[in-house]
C-alpha cells in the first residue's frame, strides 16, 4: 500500500493504494486510464474459453492479458500524458494485482453489483484522484494498438466537452473516455450484449454529448477471438518503431503463453478460421 513507485518516463513518486485512497502524485493534466479487471482464478475467469482451454489455462490467459494490457497503457504513457490503473474485482484481491502488475499501475477497488456501476464508479474515482480526463478500458484486447490509447487521450485533451468510444467487433466497447462524469451513459444499457456500443451512442445523443468513435477492435472472450489472437500473434513482430492504429500491440506475455500451449489441438488454426488484421511495418 505504501510502496513508492515512479511513472515510466517521469520522476513523480506515487503510492499504490489498495482501494479508496488517492495516489500521491501530480495528476493534473493527465488522462487516467483504468483497465477493468478480475483477479485470475480457475473456474472464475475466462470461463467461455473452457473448453478448449482447461480452467487453469484460462486463468493463466487472464493473467497474461492483464500484464500485456498494463504494459500497453504504460507504453502509451510514453507518447501522451497518461497514468495507468487497474479497476479490480473481487474485493480483497489486491495482493494478486500487486504481485502480477508493474508498480506503476495504480489500483481502484471497483467491486460493485453491475458492470455499469463498476464503470461509473471507476470514472468517478479517476476524477476524484485529480485527473483531467478518465478512460475505462477492457482487459480482453491484449493486441489493441497503442496508437488508439494515445489517440483517445489526445482527443480528450482538446478544448471543449466531448467523449470518445472504442467499439468492439462484438457490439460492445473496448474503451470509453470522458472529460466529465455523465451518469446517463451507464443507464439502460443491456450489458453483455451486442447492443452496448449502440446504446451508449444513443445515450450520448440524448444528452447532446459529442462522442468521437475510434476504429473497432476485438475482444478475446470466446473461441473465435482466441483463434484470431492465435493467428495474429503468429505473424506479429516484437519491435514496433512507430505508432499506427492498424498495428497490433505485440503482447509478449500472451505470446509466450500461447506458444507454450498445444495450439494445433487447442485452437483450430487453419487459415480460413483465423481472421487477419492488417499488420503495420513496425
Amino acid at each position: 500500500m505504501d510502496a513508492v513507485n515512479r511513472l515510466r518516463g517521469g520522476t513523480t513518486p506515487v503510492e499504490r493504494p489498495a482501494s479508496g485512497g488517492h495516489d500521491r502524485r501530480r495528476t493534473d493534466g493527465l488522462c487516467g486510464i483504468a483497465i477493468m479487471a478480475k483477479a485470475s482464478a480457475p473456474g472464475r475467469t475466462k470461463t467461455r474459453l473452457v473448453p478448449p482451454l482447461t480452467p487453469e489455462q484460462a486463468a493463466a490467459l487472464n493473467t497474461v492479458f492483464l500484464q500485456d494490457m498494463a504494459a500497453n497503457v504504460l507504453s502509451a504513457g510514453r507518447h501522451a500524458a497518461i497514468a495507468g490503473y487497474v479497476a479490480f474485482a473481487p474485493a480483497g484481491t489486491e495482493a494478486f494485482f500487486h504481485d502480477t502488475l508493474p508498480p506503476d499501475i495504480g489500483l481502484i477497488d471497483a467491486c460493485l453489483p453491475s458492470l455499469g456501476d463498476c464503470l461509473l464508479h471507476t470514472i468517478e474515482e479517476i476524477f476524484a484522484r485529480g485527473h483531467a480526463t478518465a478512460v475505462v478500458l477492457n482487459s480482453d484486447s491484449p493486441t489493441l494498438p497503442t496508437a488508439l490509447l494515445v489517440e483517445a487521450a489526445n482527443i480528450l485533451a482538446r478544448p471543449g466537452e466531448r467523449a470518445v468510444l472504442g467499439p468492439s467487433t462484438d457490439g460492445g466497447y473496448y474503451l470509453l473516455g470522458l472529460k466529465t462524469v455523465h451518469r446517463r451513459l451507464f443507464e439502460d444499457i443491456a450489458w453483455g450484449t451486442e447492443r452496448v456500443a449502440a446504446q451508449t451512442l444513443e445515450r450520448a445523443r440524448e444528452i447532446k454529448l459529442d462522442m468521437l468513435v475510434l476504429p473497432p477492435w476485438y475482444d478475446v472472450d470466446d473461441v473465435e477471438g482466441l483463434r484470431r489472437l492465435h493467428g495474429e500473434l503468429g505473424s506479429a513482430r516484437a519491435a514496433q518503431a512507430k505508432l499506427d492504429p492498424r498495428t497490433p500491440y505485440y503482447s509478449a506475455a500472451t505470446a509466450t503463453l500461447m506458444h507454450g500451449l498445444a495450439a494445433g489441438t487447442l485452437i483450430d488454426d487453419r487459415p480460413e478460421c483465423v481472421p487477419q488484421i492488417p499488420l503495420g511495418s513496425a
